[in-house]
């Protein structure tokens, strides 16, 4: 029995080795070059479309460290990036045209992979299936999609908002309270007075926005989505009426009532991330860096996420997928890729990893394997999984998604250090 992979992209390419690794036949499906995404030029897999940077290397970053693991479990992509690195200082910056190449050639040449050329529009549940169709899945398979998830489970994300580290938020400044007091301390508040107001207000109509590319970043989709930057333009006083209306607040520190407010909401289950409530952008990053750092309490926040607005079609993960990536409804059905919620390249290849290892595993009749938050492939895993279903979105990897060290450590150094040691420490204790 063959398990079928949809999409030939990163993660699909890496469901389909691992699959492979373990020892299952595969049938890897693309339907270039019969039809194109809006974003793909070339016939060849793992294309990169945005940049030729796959970020930060060495595990001083949680980008660095999922690399890490990747490359100790014997990842193609991360073979194939080595492989193909250009010099870009301490990012891991491959040749485009070089690495997808490579990846096709290794995926066409092992002997366990067939690869099918060809646009699939149906999708059997009782089939073993990796559907691994990238954010811009096709017009043909989204029906499936939507059957298999239910239409209300599938999103179109245009906006999100910017999350910054609990940890480094100045609670010197900011304050835990709702408004009027109703629900308790569920929002930390950053209170600004008028000066501070019309400062920040005059550097965010100034700030320079991300350019629009085509159909993938229309302007047009972002609906009840609309960008801070925007907001702000309209008027002087229009965030003070929308998201950063300063009502039904009284500031604990000095009990004045603040003439603005911008709140920030719990946005993960151990409260070690906080999502900036209303201030969905399209900002370059650093503009968000430089203007959103001028809030009182946020001026040495650490940006675990970047404010985004594209076009990005993904499911609602936790309330559909385990931590292997399968459906808990279709448990022969695994998802990989930027459509479960993860953000970045990486990312994307590290839940085809997962979920690859972890399909051929269950078709084999072996235990899956599971991993904890300890590592990062873990906690990509479980934040898809676990996250808030009503308020679910896209991730990339970062600290503040691992399970807690359990001491408070300052030096950024240090504490990567201990993340990592912990982690290889797990991955070199799995048998896979």
């Amino acid at each position: 029995m063959k398990i079928k992979v949809i999409g030939a992209g990163l993660a699909g390419c890496e469901a389909a080795w691992q699959i492979a690794k373990q020892g299952a036949e595969v049938e890897l499906w693309e339907m270039k070059p019969q039809k194109y995404s809006p974003a793909h030029k070339s016939p060849d897999f793992a294309e990169l479309v945005c940049s030729n940077s796959l970020r930060a290397d060495g595990i001083a970053n949680a980008v660095g460290l999922l690399k890490e693991e990747m490359r100790k479990i014997g990842s193609l992509i991360m073979e194939c990036a080595d492989a193909t690195k250009v010099p870009a200082g301490g990012a891991l910056a491959v040749d485009r045209d070089g690495f997808s190449k490579m990846i096709t050639d290794k995926i066409k040449n092992n002997p366990k992979i067939t690869v099918k050329s060809g646009e699939i529009t149906e999708i059997n549940e009782d089939e073993y299936t990796v559907i691994a169709t990238g954010p811009l899945a096709s017009d043909g398979i989204i029906p499936e999609i939507k059957r298999l998830t239910g239409q209300e489970y599938l999103h179109f994300f245009d906006a999100a908002a910017p999350i910054v580290s609990y940890e480094s938020i100045d609670m010197s400044k900011a304050f835990r309270g709702a408004r009027y007091g109703k629900g308790g301390d569920d929002y930390i508040n950053c209170p600004m007075n008028k000066e501070q107001y019309l400062a920040f207000w005059n550097e965010l109509i100034k700030a320079e926005a991300a350019p629009l590319h085509g159909d993938i970043d229309n302007p047009n989709v972002f609906e009840g989505c609309m960008p801070i930057e925007i907001m702000a333009n309209r008027g002087e006083d229009t965030m003070r009426y929308g998201p950063l209306k300063p009502v039904g607040l009284t500031n604990p520190h000095d009990s004045s009532r603040p003439y603005a407010v911008v709140q920030l909401r719990q946005d993960n289950a151990n409260g070690t991330l906080f999502n900036i409530v209303g201030f969905q952008t399209h900002l370059k990053f650093g503009e968000q860096k430089r203007v959103f750092s001028m809030i009182p309490g946020l001026e040495n926040a650490e940006f675990v996420r970047y404010g985004v607005m594209h076009r990005n079609t993904y499911i609602n993960s936790p309330d559909l997928l385990t931590n292997t990536y399968s459906m808990r409804k279709y448990p022969k059905i695994y998802f990989a890729g930027q459509i479960t919620g993860v953000e970045g390249y990486i990312e994307s290849a590290s839940s085809g990893m997962v979920a690859g290892i972890n399909i051929a595993r269950k078709l084999l009749g072996k235990e899956e394997v599971v991993f904890s938050n300890r590592t990062a492939l873990g906690a990509l895993s479980n934040y898809i999984s676990t996250g808030s279903v009503a308020n679910f979105q896209p991730m990339n990897v970062n600290f503040g998604i691992f399970e807690d060290l359990g001491m408070r450590i300052k030096d950024k150094k240090e504490k990567a250090s201990m993340f990592a040691q912990r982690s290889f420490s797990e991955i070199d204790s799995l048998t896979i």
